[in-house]
């Protein structure tokens, strides 16, 4: 399993290694988790589970009305398969609290759903998690990764809430050969339909990431060139990425530069760690 020649088996190491660390140096022997059937959570609780142990790792699946019924067998079938323990709680209750709530300082122009409420739900998530966090003693471990952070579709104290992000240094693209190699190390853990499924937010019906971003294959390469750097449009031109996209990328990372000051510690797996000193 350990071959030295293999990038993915040294992420692997350095991961499980650091993230262990990381709990037992802040006195948690526990942690927890929101799984959501997608690519980025499934990878997040297979290294946490390797850390701690998986019975020491909660899987919290959190429903909304938007949630897929596949999105939630996934979540259910990489617990099975880790033999981590899990615990569900439907938020559309909740939702529907806040709107009410919210509906007498709306106006009539802003009666209409948009991120607001798409925010809303992640930040209902973040809180649940957050409470099970003190009420249980364990760690919280977010998992967003280097693409959705560097851009910043992330929600502050919503996905963004946790103790470290363990994926915070991998591009999402990157999230996906490490999974891979996860997988044909370790019996397959993460179920196929997570790695074949459009990756999605599922904060509103139908939604993919692509919605709003450009393909990962696209993005990851320019975001991780302009931290390396910052070279100009003209330059990146000259390199051969695509103008549109490269100025796209780089003005989400720009305008959302203050949620990275605010985002929990990443383990470093590259020479463009995300941190302020690269702003």
């Amino acid at each position: 399993m350990n071959d030295p020649l293999c990038l993915e088996a040294a992420w692997w190491e350095t991961l499980v290694t650091a993230l262990g660390e990381f709990a037992g140096g802040n006195g948690f022997s526990k942690a927890l988790l929101g799984l959501s059937g997608g690519m980025d959570s499934s990878l997040a609780a297979v290294i946490a589970a390797k850390a701690l142990g998986p019975e020491h790792v909660l899987g919290v699946i959190m429903p909304s009305p938007y949630s897929t019924a596949g999105s939630i067998t996934d979540a259910l079938a990489l617990a099975s398969n880790l033999s981590m323990p899990t615990i569900t709680m439907p938020i559309a209750d909740l939702m529907e609290t806040f709107k009410k709530t919210l509906a007498a300082a709306m106006t009539p122009e802003s009666e209409e759903n948009d991120h607001t409420e798409e925010n809303i739900q992640s930040r209902i998530r973040g809180t649940l998690l957050m409470a099970l966090s003190n009420k249980k003693r364990s760690m919280l471990i977010a998992t967003g990764n280097k693409s959705e952070l560097g851009v910043g579709y992330c929600t502050l104290y919503g996905d963004m809430a946790g103790a470290i992000a363990p994926l915070g240094d991998l591009t999402k693209t990157k999230i996906y050969r490490l999974a891979r190699w996860v997988n044909d190390h370790l019996d397959r853990c993460i179920p196929e339909t997570v790695f074949t499924k459009p990756p999605s937010a599922e904060l509103r019906p139908g939604q993919t990431d692509q919605d709003n971003l450009p393909p990962y294959e696209q993005l990851d390469p320019i975001l991780e060139r302009w931290l390396n750097g910052h070279p100009s449009l003209e330059q990146m031109g000259r390199e051969g990425f695509d103008l549109d996209i490269a100025e796209t990328v780089i003005n989400l990372a720009v305008k959302n530069r203050f949620k990275i000051l605010q985002a929990p510690p990443v383990i470093a797996l590259s020479d463009t760690t995300l941190d302020k000193s690269l702003f």
